[in-house]
């Protein structure tokens, strides 16, 4: 078997992408999106971070983060933002395969996600534009504006974007998806 590392680099920006098992379009679904907010929420006060940039879509997410200086831990936050998202659910969470059953996982997520560093600034605008313009990428609206689930409404508060920015446009690259 293959050994899967990562780079670590403490203090960095980070892009990830996270997706439900068997891609189960579940996430927008009010009981989900609220059990993820409030799992990265508990996360937060216990292992802090930023969160840049982020999107909901109903089987995947994106977004980025920037962990503190000398904290290079992204796997143990996704780990319990994973866990505890899928223990608030479990009671509506349809059944997984047999393999997780007797694991006893529970069948919210792929076993895995997605991670770059982020580089440069070139390449955090590159991210940070992709995960606002994702949801018209997939067909879910035709202007990002409209999409809900989104750190969009956000930045355009903080003026980084005007409420009307790129919502026809198309963005190659499939960073993670």
């Amino acid at each position: 078997m293959a050994t899967f590392r990562r780079i670590l680099v403490p203090g960095a920006t980070w892009f990830f992408t996270l997706v439900t098992y068997n891609r189960r379009p579940l996430l927008t679904r009010p009981e989900y999106y609220s059990a993820l907010k409030n799992a990265l929420r508990e996360v937060m006060k216990t292992r802090p971070f930023t969160i840049d940039a982020f999107v909901l879509l109903p089987e995947h997410l994106h977004c980025i983060w920037t962990l503190p200086d000398g904290d290079a831990d992204i796997s143990s936050r996704w780990n319990i933002v994973k866990r505890l998202t899928s223990q608030s659910v479990r009671e509506i969470l349809p059944p997984g395969n047999s393999i997780m059953k007797k694991r006893g996982e529970l069948s919210l997520w792929q076993r895995r996600f997605y991670d770059h560093l982020i580089r440069d600034e070139v390449d955090y605008e590159r991210h940070f534009d992709y995960i606002h313009r994702n949801p018209v990428k997939h067909g879910y609206v035709k202007s990002v504006a409209d999409w809900p689930y989104s750190s969009f409404h956000r930045s355009v508060q903080q003026g980084i974007y005007t409420s009307d920015w790129c919502g026809d446009n198309e963005m190659s690259g499939e960073f993670g998806e």
